[in-house]
């Protein structure tokens, strides 16, 4: 895993002393080496930091170049079938000098062009300059496990691993744009290609992007998107066995693929449904498996050791139980630096956590995400489809008339409210944003006296909801494309490389996604009572006997109870009630009030908080 920062621009750029400093402010993703390199009319610089997992010798050295083909390169991530592309380019004549996916990338842009994408099966984002052709191509991969930046303007394009190594430069502008920031209060991250601030970009997962320095013109498409649900699979003609089949046999082999390094590699092991199945498929791989399971002392209800000790046993693995130190407040501002843009979700603690201790014993680590998201993991999805079978006889707008009286009548963090906000959705074609953080109206309060902010979160959201007449469908899609892309996997990247701990993920295989979203029909994803229906039938024939099945552990921490008193309250009071808070003192008020009172406000706190500490460690303004 590594970082990657570069430039393309119409004209020579004369002034360079700023791109060694911008990569080094990714050190952390990559401590093990770092490069720099210009074209020699000046127009495209690119520059890496480098965390060594595949070909460690100096031949794996970044920014790489296929010098007689005018081709330079800059990559984040891993190709887990470059050996199989390394033989097909091999048989057309590419003679490689090294053992690095980097390489193999390089050629198969050389035989394919962009029509190379097609062909990775990996997590990645690279930015490839073609000086033939004059152009700068940045890709991402389809999930979004690797994050790309960038920032068009006046004929030059800045990108980078991370928001923070463009902001290192001190000239660019830092102001909030206030349709992400409602996003973010609505939604608790900032979805798309949007970006918390005006003026830079991601590009989306499945997309890319080429930039001409001659014409200045950029292009950006997307190469990938999720399969339809296939027509007989929606007739209900899906045969049960054979998806077992299927599906065990991705597994395997995803995970055998994933295990390919020449560092130290390990089983993230939480003792659920989707990293015991990662442990099973591993030990079919590899005779020697290394799980790793952390203990949080003092909260006895997150505790999975004695889960994880039941697949670990069974397996044989080579197991260890880590035991994190308590919290301390202090993560708080670094864990702000280094999430480029806020996000809610207090569980980045607990995974920064676990990355620090385990990058203490290996460098690479698998674990299970994606299978929620894939499968109908979730509990929302069963109480969906709950409110679809008994309340869509109920009158629309009655419905929303009960829903309005939810959100005029109910206060912020009343537990349930969110779920009577959603009774106005149109069961369908919409979805219910059940996990709100701060409605329209709260926004509103929230935001008293900004003019430039926007009340346009739940358009945004609305079009991105799949156009499927499915429910499930348009839920579980929603989530893969949002939830995921923008929570989950952000928070893993983030938390896992400011410990130099590259995390993969088994699941997020581009086939095993396509077999989850194009063959899987919805009753055997979830029910009204069950959840994540063929991953625990799978398990079934895969897994131990005693295996619990029906157990759902969240990674989270007991946030509430830090608010009480203590440290985590001081820092949050003081920093919401601070004069030059962003949000209307009045508002926060009543939210500390109301969390003091035993209303669910902490999530929606600690949304407030790091949005703060971000706001202040990167001097943004609005």
């Amino acid at each position: 895993m590594c970082g990657i920062i570069g430039i393309g621009s119409c004209k020579p750029q004369l002034k360079r002393a700023w791109l060694p400093i911008a990569r080094d402010t990714l050190t952390h993703r990559g401590p093990d080496d770092a490069g720099e390199w210009w074209s020699d009319d000046g127009r495209v610089g690119l520059a890496h930091r480098r965390l060594s997992i595949l070909e460690l010798s100096s031949l794996g050295h970044q920014p790489m170049h296929l010098v007689e083909r005018g081709l330079s390169i800059v990559f984040n991530g891993e190709i887990y079938n470059f050996e199989e592309l390394r033989a097909v380019l091999e048989q057309r004549g590419h003679v490689f000098y090294s053992n690095s996916d980097t390489e193999v990338l390089l050629a198969a842009y050389d035989a394919w062009g962009t029509e190379c994408l097609s062909r990775l099966n990996g997590m990645f984002a690279f930015a490839l300059y073609d000086a033939r052709n004059h152009i700068l191509f940045l890709a991402r991969d389809r999930a979004g496990e690797k994050p790309l930046f960038y920032r068009i303007d006046q004929g030059l394009l800045r990108f980078a691993s991370e928001l923070k190594a463009l902001l290192s430069d001190r000239t660019l502008p830092r102001r909030i744009d206030p349709e992400a920031l409602d996003c973010y209060l609505a939604m608790g991250f900032v979805p798309g290609d949007r970006c918390i601030l005006g003026g830079y970009k991601k590009l989306a997962p499945g997309h890319a992007l080429s930039f001409d320095v001659q014409s200045g013109i950029c292009k950006v498409w997307r190469y990938w998107q999720l399969p339809d649900l296939a027509t007989d699979t929606a007739a209900g003609r899906a045969d049960e066995t054979e998806l077992l089949e299927e599906l065990e046999g991705l597994l395997e082999d995803s995970v055998r693929r994933q295990l390919v390094a020449d560092v130290p590699v390990g089983i993230l092991l939480s003792g659920g449904v989707d990293s015991s199945l990662v442990t099973a498929m591993a030990v079919r791989a590899a005779s020697r498996i290394k799980t790793f399971t952390i203990r949080f002392p003092g909260y006895g209800s997150y505790d999975e050791t004695e889960h994880a000790r039941l697949i670990a046993r069974h397996y044989g693995t080579e197991h260890v139980e880590l035991e994190a130190q308590p919290t301390t407040v202090d993560l708080l501002p670094r864990l702000a630096h280094q999430f480029d843009e806020p996000m809610v979700d207090s569980s980045m603690i607990p995974t920064c956590l676990v990355s620090e201790l385990v990058r203490q014993h290996c460098t690479v680590a698998l674990g299970g995400d994606g299978g929620d998201e894939l499968f109908g993991g979730y509990i929302h999805y069963n109480r969906l489809l709950w409110l679809r079978e008994n309340l869509g006889w109920i009158p629309w707008s009655l419905r929303k008339l009960m829903a309005g009286l939810a959100e005029s009548s109910l206060p912020v963090g009343f537990k349930g409210r969110n779920w009577l906000q959603g009774l106005d959705m149109d069961i369908r074609q919409g979805l219910p944003l059940i996990a709100s953080y701060f409605d329209r109206s709260a926004r509103q309060k929230l935001m008293a006296g900004h003019d430039a902010w926007m009340p346009v979160a739940e358009e945004i959201r609305q079009r991105r909801i799949s156009p499927s007449e499915d429910l499930l469908q348009r839920a579980t899609r929603m989530d893969f494309e949002n939830y995921l892309a923008e929570d989950i996997l952000v928070k893993v990247d983030r938390a896992s490389m400011l410990n130099s701990l590259e995390v993969r993920a088994p699941l997020l295989d581009y086939r095993v996604i396509e077999f989850a979203f194009g063959k899987v029909p919805s009753h055997l994803k979830a029910t009204v009572g069950d959840k994540k229906i063929l991953l625990k039938r799978l398990s079934t024939s895969v897994l131990p006997p005693e295996f619990e099945k029906q157990r759902k552990q969240g990674f989270s921490i007991p946030l509430g109870s830090w608010l009480k008193k203590g440290a985590f309250r001081e820092l949050f009071w003081d920093t919401l009630l601070r004069s030059d808070c962003l949000f209307d003192q009045h508002t926060v008020e009543d939210l500390l009030k109301g969390q003091d009172r035993g209303f669910s406000n902490g999530e929606r706190l600690f949304a407030l908080v790091q949005f703060e500490l971000w706001r202040r460690e990167y001097d943004v303004t609005i």
